[in-house]
């Protein structure tokens, strides 16, 4: 017969009308929302927080040429990815791993500096492995140094050294001189 929302907007009040008795009622109606839930490494489970992905992405991408606008779009498809799923939780290693494999084909630098965080890169072992993943990956669909994937440049290319942590590159270096 009649539908409006609460007050509060968080349910619609529907009158209705029995087909068989003819008696009037009201019924309520409220979405029911399951949060999404990050199964932590410790066991832990914590509610998926969009800004502390975007802030993780945010510091991964800084000073790189990489938009925000991009970042928002790679936030928004890891969630609509997590709402698709049937199952409300997800660990958060396969949640890492979805973030990095679309990094890698976003910025390869951004891609170091999120999986040193997230796979906790303890020396220079750890991220030699991740570079040797960037390499075989490069080789393997002919996007590497000098293929004809690249686009061919008037000018010989001239190599530009780039820091891999936010504010590296500002750090100043010390010299020490021999007497």
């Amino acid at each position: 017969m009649d539908s409006r929302e609460s007050r509060e907007g968080d349910s619609i009040r529907r009158r209705r009308e029995c087909l068989s008795c003819a008696r009037r009622f009201t019924s309520y109606e409220r979405v029911e929302e399951v949060p999404l839930v990050i199964l932590k490494k410790d066991g832990r489970r914590e509610p998926f927080d969009r800004q502390k992905l975007m802030k993780g992405l945010l510091l991964a991408c800084q000073k790189r040429p990489v938009s925000l606008a991009r970042i928002e779009e790679l936030v928004g498809d890891v969630q609509a990815r997590l709402m698709e799923r049937p199952d409300r939780e997800i660990h958060s290693r396969d949640l890492g791993e979805w973030i990095m494999d679309e990094l890698k084909g976003l910025d390869q630098v951004a891609y170091v500096r999120f999986a040193s965080v997230y796979r906790d890169f303890k020396d220079l072992p750890d991220f030699v492995k991740a570079f040797e993943g960037l390499v075989h990956k490069e080789a393997a669909t002919g996007r590497g140094p000098g293929s004809a994937a690249q686009s061919p440049s008037p000018e010989p290319a001239k190599p530009v050294p780039q820091a891999l942590f936010p504010g590296e590159a500002d750090a100043p270096v010390l010299r020490t001189r021999k007497k």
